[in-house]
């Protein structure tokens, strides 16, 4: 049956009142096309879902004027407690979500647009491939890709901003549609994400992980972030099973049978050598960075049996590359020549946001001294209780000259940066020392050597985002089996002894496997750990624009009080509430008597 023209106009309006989007890529096929001829191929499945995944790209690329800043990745790594928000002298974004303080009201409107875009384009393709596909696997495979988007921007809309509105479908006329909706519970929405999950992985196409192309949604995807969400709703809301819409509960044995079918049948696996996951063991910087010389070369985005579920990124749009590269990568653009090059490599320079806490490190040297996973994590500058000493005698591996603190105004600085997510360089082609070129994926030529997308730190970016690696598959096994198997695995692989399962370990082995990859936050939130654990975020010495200082609470009670009165949860963009007239309400903790505001402290700029 065709779809009305009105019922047409509505899909589109929602878009306009949830997403204030006006250029949603969908609009002219479902206006050309009716529901009654389109889709009905694969291709045309592909099509229609192109804006759908479309969407994850806009939700974490810097581009169309639109920033990471509030995407949740970004704001849980710097809220977690191994990092601070860093950035440059006026970057109090950065700095008051590293406090758990807002410095802009509307901040997470991005945030909001950007997933309710991709929200309404899910409802849209998985309405009209309900109606057109025929029956088969092709149609079951497609919903589940759209079923499984829509759960995860829905997953991190609730882990940020708690209650949020909920829209399942298309609305059905005109006027719904210009109606602002209003919030739904959080264990409503949650509901609506475990749905959404089961069934795509109850249905899809149970083919190996590299049978469609790179980046395509599985359904050992789905388990897998069904086991994630499973755990954090049932940790955080201290809860024994995940509540389904039809009344039912998905328990931890099914959870558990969904990661087993997972492990045993997905083709997914570790890579040889934890180093072969970050990009300065690529084939073109690892020659010129002995840290890297002598490790196998890096396994490139797309051929990556660890990649469970990426969002894919490319250099060549401004709407899908990398940002997280840029913002996390050193803020000392006084160091582009060959002599400040060395100094650093293979870092890039970029805005300087979530320097490594140095607790991080400490404790990791104390528990596991011989894990080379801290060094293949953070590229440390200095060691030692005196930071103020420029030419550390235990500096990274590479380093040709003393460090320079304070570059273009750095604050928070500690002398420590994560290697994961960052700017990465090479040497130009043929070795040229003086051709610099960024490398965050590089890509092989036609020559045989690698060519890179060109000295430019914002836009050369591709690097996909990994969200799920299957390391973390084995780590959620442990931790709902309550055996140390996947643990153990996992630390094999970088050389460490056999562990027996505690929840202790368990907790050790996830902080230090997949630190920086945005998991902290929701784990210490889910274990209700985080007053525990957040406090270590002070009585660290710092730099703040080339002074030093002792990191300190930047309201009363510090980040451990804002903890304990926002629950973990941000403020909701200010657009939305005023929009919402009167239906979208604040969260706890981030009115103007709460102490939230942050104001950087002149003392700690040194002025």
């Amino acid at each position: 049956m065709k779809k009305s023209i009105n019922h047409l106009i509505a899909i589109v309006l929602a878009l306009l009142v949830l997403s204030s989007c006006e250029n949603f890529l969908d609009v002219q096929s479902y206006t050309t096309k009716d529901s009654s001829t389109y889709p009905v191929t694969e291709k045309d499945a592909n099509e229609i879902l192109t804006g759908v995944y479309g969407a994850l790209g806009r939700s974490v690329g810097g581009g169309g004027g639109r920033t990471v800043e509030s995407s949740y990745f970004f704001v849980a790594e710097l809220a977690s407690d191994e990092r601070f928000g860093g950035g440059g002298i006026n970057d109090f974004t950065y700095q008051g979500l590293g406090h758990l303080m807002y410095n802009n009201l509307d901040l997470f409107n991005d945030c909001w647009t950007e997933r309710y875009t991709g929200i309404s384009r899910a409802n849209g393709a998985i309405e009209a491939l309900e109606i057109s596909m025929p029956e088969g696997k092709v149609k079951d495979q497609k919903i589940g890709e759209a079923k499984f988007i829509r759960a995860f921007l829905y997953f991190e809309l609730v882990q940020l901003l708690g209650d949020v509105p909920l829209m399942k479908g298309a609305p059905e006329n005109v006027i719904q549609a210009k109606e602002p909706p209003g919030e739904t519970p959080q264990e409503d929405v949650y509901k609506f994400i475990a749905t959404n999950l089961w069934e795509a992985y109850n249905s899809m196409s149970d083919d190996v992980w590299n049978t469609y192309p790179s980046g395509t949604i599985t359904k050992w995807a789905a388990a897998s972030l069904l086991a994630r969400v499973y755990l954090f709703y049932t940790g955080f809301y201290r809860q024994s099973s995940l509540p389904l819409e039809d009344g039912n509960q998905i328990t931890s044995a099914q959870v558990l049978a969904a990661l087993n079918e997972v492990i045993a049948n997905s083709g997914h696996s570790l890579v040889a050598d934890y180093r072969q996951l970050w990009d300065y063991t690529n084939k073109a910087t690892k020659k010129n960075y002995p840290y890297a010389q002598n490790l196998p070369e890096m396994v490139k985005d797309g051929e990556n049996p660890e990649h469970v579920f990426v969002i894919k990124c490319s250099p060549a749009s401004a709407d899908s590359r990398n940002s997280y590269g840029l913002y996390f990568a050193l803020r000392d653009g006084t160091r582009t020549g060959i002599d400040g090059f060395k100094h650093v490599f293979p870092l890039g320079y970029g805005w300087g946001s979530g320097p490594v806490n140095a607790r991080m490190w400490n404790s990791w040297e104390s528990e596991e001294p011989n894990d080379l996973r801290r060094a293949a994590s953070i590229y440390r500058v200095f060691t030692g209780d005196n930071p103020e000493i420029n030419n550390d005698p235990n500096p990274e591996e590479g380093m040709s000259a003393p460090y320079t603190w304070g570059l273009n105004r750095q604050m928070e600085e500690t002398g420590m940066w994560q290697k994961k997510y960052v700017v990465t360089r090479a040497y130009g082609k043929g070795g040229d020392p003086d051709a610099l070129y960024w490398s965050y994926t590089a890509a092989p030529s036609a020559d045989g050597g690698y060519d890179f997308s060109g000295d430019n730190n914002q836009n050369g970016c591709g690097k996909d985002i990994i969200y799920i690696r299957y390391a973390d598959v084995l780590l959620m096994h442990s931790e709902l089996s309550e055996t140390a198997d996947g643990i153990n695995q996992v630390r094999a692989r970088v050389g460490l002894p056999p562990v027996s399962y505690t929840l202790e370990n368990l907790q050790k082995e996830r902080r230090y496997e997949l630190c920086f990859e945005g998991v902290r936050w929701g784990d210490i939130r889910r274990w209700h750990i985080a007053e525990q654990v957040l406090g270590n975020k002070y009585g660290i010495r710092i730099n703040n624009n080339t002074v030093f200082n002792i990191q300190r609470p930047q309201s009363p009670g510090g980040i451990v009080e804002r903890y304990r009165k926002t629950n973990g949860f941000f403020w909701k963009p200010q657009t939305q509430i005023d929009l919402g007239e009167g239906k979208i309400k604040q969260n706890p903790g981030w009115s103007a008597s709460d102490n939230c505001h942050y104001t950087q402290w002149r003392e700690d700029i040194g002025l």
